[in-house]
């Protein structure tokens, strides 16, 4: 079968996603996460991509961004897994691939999706059993989202700086999304969407990304 064209829109958000082959482990110490965003951050300077939110997860990575070219987030997933598996090939004296194929895309809609789709990133360590609250995982961005904690990866989204007009009211805003969990419905919708790298949004939006690509 052959391979689903990408979406390749300038100025939409995508929520990208790559897997370590096999389900298998990408980071396997501290060192290892550290080195992944030191890169993802020269990545994106040079591919320029603003990276709204990240989840580096056991054996996968979440990412949502935003372009200003349509070739940005390809280049930016190529240059930077690119350099991490020399890394882990390096330091841990292995061969071969780290990723599983490519990595999978989706255009998200600002409006209705762009905080949903973020606090799903932010929530994976929640949903995969490894912390009880969000703020205790030590390598997503809901830190610098929820207390303001210094991170230089993120650039916040139009949408998360119109919670409110100082930084600590933005963020008591934030917060207060997490208090609950995402509905079942929107746990479907963004994973379909990613699963089949489709857009992430209503018919509307659909249509117009099927028209501009």
């Amino acid at each position: 079968m052959p391979r689903r064209p990408r979406i390749k829109l300038a100025d939409v958000p995508q929520h990208l996603v790559q897997r370590g082959v096999n389900r298998e482990p990408c980071f396997f110490a501290d060192e290892d996460c550290h080195c992944y965003l030191h890169w993802l951050q020269e990545a994106a300077a040079d591919w320029r991509c603003a990276i709204h939110a990240y989840a580096l997860m056991t054996n996968h990575v979440h990412l949502l961004v935003t372009s200003r070219t349509t070739e940005g987030p390809a280049k930016l997933m190529q240059s930077l897994g690119r350099r991490y598996v020399q890394y882990i090939n390096r330091h841990y004296k292995r061969s071969g691939t780290l990723w599983e194929g490519r990595y999978k895309s989706s255009a998200v809609q600002a409006e209705d999706y762009f905080l949903v789709c973020q606090r799903y990133i932010e929530l994976n360590p929640v949903r995969a059993d490894m912390v009880a609250d969000p703020g205790q995982y030590r390598w997503t961005s809901y830190r610098r989202h929820a207390f303001g904690q210094a991170d230089p990866i993120v650039t916040p989204h139009p949408l998360y700086l119109a919670l409110g007009r100082s930084q600590e009211a933005r963020q008591s805003a934030y917060r207060a999304l997490f208090r609950s969990q995402l509905d079942e419905a929107a746990l479907a919708d963004i994973r379909l969407a990613i699963a089949q790298g489709q857009p992430l949004g209503n018919d509307r939006f659909r249509e117009a990304v099927c028209a501009a690509t």
